[in-house]
Parts: structure tokens; C-alpha cells; sequence
């Protein structure tokens, strides 16, 4: 198996207890994936047992689609570290801060650059 290795944002806890990669409340997923909109839930989320054993791994935030949040340049998180917990039926990032009015991401900075 080919590896790579790349910096990425540590999911720090995880209070969801019931998803498969939770294990002593952390996320022993390899990297997951943060949702869309003003409470991004953890598209990684999945339900199902066993549990991950504890692996001593700590996920890495891959992706994120909260473009609203100002962690957010260019869909990658660039925040210390995460915490995931529960909304409703689901898991969410609980790092989420809304983009202050006017606060452009990565994108727009570059764009008004050129």
C-alpha cells in the first residue's frame, strides 16, 4: 500500500459515541470530512458496530465544505484542532465559526490579487 503523508487539522474529541470510528471519545477514522452549511455535521459519520478498536490514531480533517466558516481556506481546514459532537441525529463540528462579514477566504484573497 502506498502511503502519503500531509499536515492536517487533529480531530481532538469526539462525544459521538455511537459512530464506528469513535473509540474513548476520539475519532480513530484515518481523516474526515466536514459538511456544508452553518452547522457542518461530520460526513465521516456512520453508525454501525463494533466500534473502532483503539488504535492510539487521532483522525485529520481531509476536507471541509463550510465555506461560511473562517477555519475554511480553499476547502481544507486550517484550524489547531477540532471537536465533533452531537446535533439532533448527527455529529458536528463544534469548531465552527461563522466568516466574519467581508472576511474573504483563500480564494477571494487571490483573486483580488491577480
Amino acid at each position: 500500500m502506498n502511503r502519503i503523508a500531509t499536515d492536517m487539522p487533529v480531530v481532538g474529541e469526539c462525544t459521538v459515541g455511537e459512530c464506528a470510528y469513535n473509540a474513548n471519545n476520539c475519532c480513530r477514522a484515518r481523516a474526515i470530512t466536514v459538511g456544508e452549511g452553518i452547522h457542518p455535521g461530520c460526513d465521516t459519520f456512520l453508525v454501525a458496530t463494533p466500534h473502532s478498536r483503539d488504535s492510539g490514531r487521532h483522525a485529520g480533517v481531509g476536507a471541509c465544505k463550510a465555506s461560511a466558516c473562517r477555519h475554511n481556506e480553499d476547502y481544507e481546514c486550517n484550524a489547531q484542532q477540532i471537536s465533533v459532537g452531537h446535533t439532533g441525529d448527527g455529529a458536528c463540528c463544534l469548531t465552527f465559526q461563522q466568516r466574519l462579514l467581508g472576511q474573504p477566504d483563500s480564494r477571494q484573497r487571490s483573486r483580488a490579487a491577480g
